[in-house]
């Protein structure tokens, strides 16, 4: 029977990972999660300028998109639907943390299966917990998506719930920043606003999508300091992601919202329905 290959190391199958990688040693790199139809990546163009954009903030230079993408087409068929991890890290040193000069940065691809979302997603809302750990202030890595996701883990095992979809994340100060695997928006008649990342947090390119989308849904989108005590007198809270695109919230502590149609209008502008 023939083994199926889930990933590539360096556009190569069956290779390990080196201990002293320093994305296995230090988490020293960023990573990308995005949907793979018809062979071909989903929203390419903006994910591939946000990995180069993210390796340029921590120093690496990012693999060129043709060989990025020879590598998504050695490893997903033009037949299915699935998800592609990419990671991209600094490549190997010795012991500490001080780089190199010169690094090979090493690339990984991951492929897994594409979750099945509950129908009630899509015409409910979804549930969200509001996580005790919070979201540490780091300027300079804030809105990326680095390797470093310990406070999402510890977020996560949080709650055992399956009705909870996510965990809201909040600041020190009690500010929205994002969900464990989503961004979020808030809306209050015909005003959008999004958490401010410069202090922390991932700037997601769906949620870059959902501003670009401010005429087309008749509405402002503003970035702002968002608190949990406003965010739940919102008219309308959506989350988002490259996986299923947008999802109304349906509930947050005691307060919920009923069905409405702007989280149907963002997944139908950005092609996920």
């Amino acid at each position: 029977m023939a083994i199926e290959h889930n990933y590539l190391v360096n556009g190569y199958f069956n290779q390990a990972i080196s201990p002293f990688d320093r994305g296995f040693a230090y988490g020293d790199g960023i990573f990308r999660t995005l949907k793979m139809a018809n062979g071909l990546p989903k929203h390419w163009p903006q994910h591939y300028q946000k990995l180069v954009a993210d390796c340029a903030v921590i120093g690496i230079v990012c693999p060129s998109a043709e060989l990025l993408m020879n590598d998504l087409q050695q490893l997903f068929t033009i037949d299915e639907i699935a998800v592609a991890k990419i990671m991209i890290t600094r490549g190997e040193s010795e012991q500490g943390y001080a780089p190199p000069a010169i690094t090979t940065p090493m690339r990984v691809i991951v492929k897994s299966a594409m979750r099945q979302y509950a129908e009630t997603n899509y015409t409910e809302g979804v549930h969200l917990h509001v996580c005790e750990t919070r979201l540490g202030v780091q300027a300079k890595l804030a809105g990326i998506k680095h390797l470093n996701r310990l406070e999402n883990v510890m977020a996560r095992m949080e709650w055992k719930d399956d009705t909870y979809f996510d965990g809201l994340m909040l600041n020190q100060q009690n500010d929205v920043i994002e969900c464990t695997m989503s961004n979020i928006f808030a809306r209050f008649n015909d005003k959008l606003l999004t958490p401010d990342l410069s202090q922390c947090g991932v700037a997601g390119i769906t949620r870059q999508g959902i501003i670009g989308l401010a005429a087309a849904l008749n509405i402002s989108i503003e970035t702002a300091q968002l608190p949990l005590n406003r965010l739940v007198e919102a008219d309308e809270i959506i989350v988002c992601n490259s996986l299923y695109g947008a999802f109304q919230v349906h509930s947050i502590l005691n307060t919920s919202w009923k069905p409405q149609t702007l989280a149907k209008k963002i997944r139908n502008l950005l092609t996920y329905d």
